[in-house]
């Protein structure tokens, strides 16, 4: 059995902060292959779905060893991502929309591990998301189902069905906002409680700069960020650290390790453009400098 699946949708990024522009691919999904790709001793496949015309996108993945299943959509998703100075905050439009994740879609997926990247709010309808519990441990990123599109513009919303899917998910990543916006509390210890009280358990809670933590068997595990030598792009920062702690934990790794592993891993995101390119001792380095 494939030790890790994500499924999700690969998307055309447009990248502004103050000193470039860029365009590349993204997304959950992209930012996690590409990461789990460059770590030895795991199997992994990746989900994906995208328009015909932007195929280059898996042809360049899989060239780099990964492997690619992609279900047809008519459009790929086209995120306008610009940041400040302050790299914790980003302004986002989007100009295309993919077709939606089908339980009939995802029929044959099974894996020891199931990272679902959401984007946005009608990525994996309720149906789909059943017909995954139990295949694999389910790992899910919040943000999509915290965000709605108008237009062109992304709002916040409410996940409606969040009390029937969480109690189905294992693993689920939010940051300080999104775990604030599920539960309605900003104190973390208390927001994840009740995270866990619906059916979660392990909450990863990304906090950009100021670390993160793990609320996982009743405990508070506080993991320290590590200083990048310098900020280039945070696309792609959450993803990259949902990859590193599935990756340890899939293989045998405990709560805290896992966590540092991932935030180190997140830091060399930070560090460059695009997806995550370094090695596991790179990781191991970037740990052994400290916090």
């Amino acid at each position: 059995m494939t030790d890790i699946c994500c499924i999700g949708h690969i998307t055309l990024d447009k990248i502004i902060t103050p000193h470039s522009t860029a365009s590349l691919n993204g997304g959950t999904s992209y930012y996690f292959s590409y990461g789990i790709s460059r770590m030895p001793g795991v199997s992994y496949k990746l989900v994906t779905s995208l328009a015909e015309a932007d195929m280059q996108a898996v042809d360049r993945m899989r060239g780099a060893g990964i492997e690619v299943e992609v279900i047809p959509s008519r459009h790929t998703v086209f995120f306008e991502n610009s940041y400040g100075e302050n790299m914790n905050n980003r302004r986002q439009r989007v100009l295309a929309k993919a077709d939606p994740f089908t339980a009939q879609k995802l029929s044959g997926v099974e894996a020891r591990y199931i990272h679902l990247g959401s984007l946005l709010a009608d990525d994996f309808p309720l149906d789909a998301i059943e017909s995954l519990a139990g295949r694999g441990t389910l790992s899910v990123d919040a943000q999509g189902f915290l965000r709605y599109v108008d237009g062109d513009k992304v709002y916040p919303c409410d996940w409606q069905q969040k009390r029937q899917v969480l109690q189905m998910v294992d693993i689920l990543k939010v940051n300080e906002h999104e775990i604030e916006s599920l539960t309605g509390y900003s104190d973390l210890e208390p927001a994840a409680r009740v995270l866990a009280g619906w059916g979660v358990k392990e909450v990863l809670m990304t906090l950009g700069s100021y670390g993160s933590v793990i609320y996982a068997d009743g405990l508070m595990h506080r993991i320290p960020a590590y200083r990048p030598k310098q900020l280039v792009d945070a696309t792609g920062c959450g993803d990259t650290y949902a990859t590193g702690y599935l990756y340890m934990r899939s293989r045998g790794a405990g709560y805290d390790e896992a966590g540092r592993f991932a935030a180190a891993m997140a830091t060399l995101n930070l560090e460059k453009t695009g997806a995550f390119c370094g090695t596991e001792a790179d990781v191991q380095a970037v740990l052994s400098r400290g916090e």
